[in-house]
């Protein structure tokens, strides 16, 4: 069945066999108790099961999946209940790996749980899987001011690092060692949480993003992600300039990645396989060849200039990283679901399993 040109849009995110891939060195620590990082902070409720009167795009999916299911955390920080796809690990006590969507933020199609086969991927990986379904443009971040058709405050970096840790990770009897990964928006995001919180994340994945975020690339991907949603980079993070956007800015704060086990991955921007009509997902529809190629193309040469940013300051500064930089391929869904696969080797690794 070929694919639709409005669903193949939701194969490229907002900002994206490997060439190369140089092993960086795994940090000596485990995770940060939640307790340490979250002192003061109301935890969230966790409700199992469905909730809310519409039916997500994701439910069916999940419901067919035996052991995919259904959650809902209240945030107290934001005052709202926040939707999860959860997979519970064979045995207790074992690691959290979390999933950040891109600027679907999981409320449409272009998501982990429609878009890749995260759920049997991780199916038979003694790891609780924990993916938000919500969050769209938001760069899961504190934001500085309410934007009422996002749904109201935006405070998911609250939300992700302090609030949901305690109750998830209690409700799965999960230990204290965590994983965190993101693509094209979230790449960003990940970058940054393992920057405002050392320790806290055992590893952490980020495809196809820009570390960088105040200017050049990384700024006008910030702008159009946002515009997308309807918002402005002064509603996120203030006037541009102030110490709120040094703060989120991943490649001036690099140093703070030492110690923290990192895949890191883009492809060029060139066409690849995965791209043409031959290509599985595309199934000969020239509409989307020509969309992957054009807007999908541009934004993963970007991202992809981002990326290298990142590695000749981290090389400079002599912290490693798992780094996989495809010689072809655009900004897409077929790419990242290989850096999701990949990237397990990283945090099983750091995960000393």
């Amino acid at each position: 069945m070929k694919l639709a040109p409005h669903i193949t849009r939701n194969l490229i995110a907002t900002i994206s066999a490997a060439a190369l891939f140089t092993l960086g060195a795994p940090a000596a620590f485990a995770g940060t108790p939640v307790a340490e990082v979250a002192a003061g902070i109301t935890p969230a409720q966790i409700h199992e099961g469905p909730m809310g009167d519409t039916a997500p795009k994701w439910r069916q999916k999940v419901e067919e999946h035996p052991q995919a299911e259904e959650m809902w955390a209240y945030s107290p920080s934001m005052d709202r209940w926040i939707p999860l796809v959860v997979k519970r690990a064979a045995n207790p006590g074992r690691p959290t790996v979390y999933a950040l969507n891109g600027g679907d933020g999981g409320e449409g199609r272009a998501n982990w749980v429609m878009q890749t086969d995260i759920l049997d991927f991780y199916a038979d990986k003694d790891v609780n899987l924990v993916i938000p379904m919500a969050g769209k443009f938001s760069y899961y971040t504190d934001w500085q001011q309410e934007v009422p058709h996002l749904g109201g405050k935006q405070m998911w970096e609250t939300f992700m690092t302090k609030e949901l840790p305690q109750a998830i990770e209690d409700n799965l009897n999960a230990n204290d060692q965590r994983a965190i990964f993101g693509m094209s928006m979230t790449a960003t995001t990940t970058l940054l949480y393992a920057q405002h919180q050392p320790g806290f994340y055992d590893a952490i994945g980020s495809f196809s993003g820009c570390a960088q975020t105040s200017q050049g690339a990384g700024l006008f991907g910030l702008d159009q992600t946002l515009k997308r949603g309807g918002a402005t980079r002064e509603q996120m993070w203030g006037p541009l300039g102030t110490g709120t956007w040094h703060y989120n800015d991943a490649l001036t704060n690099s140093e703070k990645l030492r110690g923290t086990p990192m895949y890191i991955s883009n492809a060029s921007g060139l066409a690849g396989p995965d791209d043409l009509w031959s290509g599985e997902r595309v199934q000969g529809n020239s509409a989307n060849v020509a969309l992957l190629n054009t807007e999908g193309a541009a934004i993963e040469a970007g991202s992809n200039k981002c990326t290298h940013d990142l590695k000749a300051k981290l090389d400079s500064q002599g912290i490693g990283a798992d780094w996989v930089f495809r010689p072809v391929g655009t900004h897409s869904w077929a790419y990242w679901e290989e850096d999701m696969h990949a990237s397990w080797e990283t945090f099983r690794y750091a995960f000393g399993m």
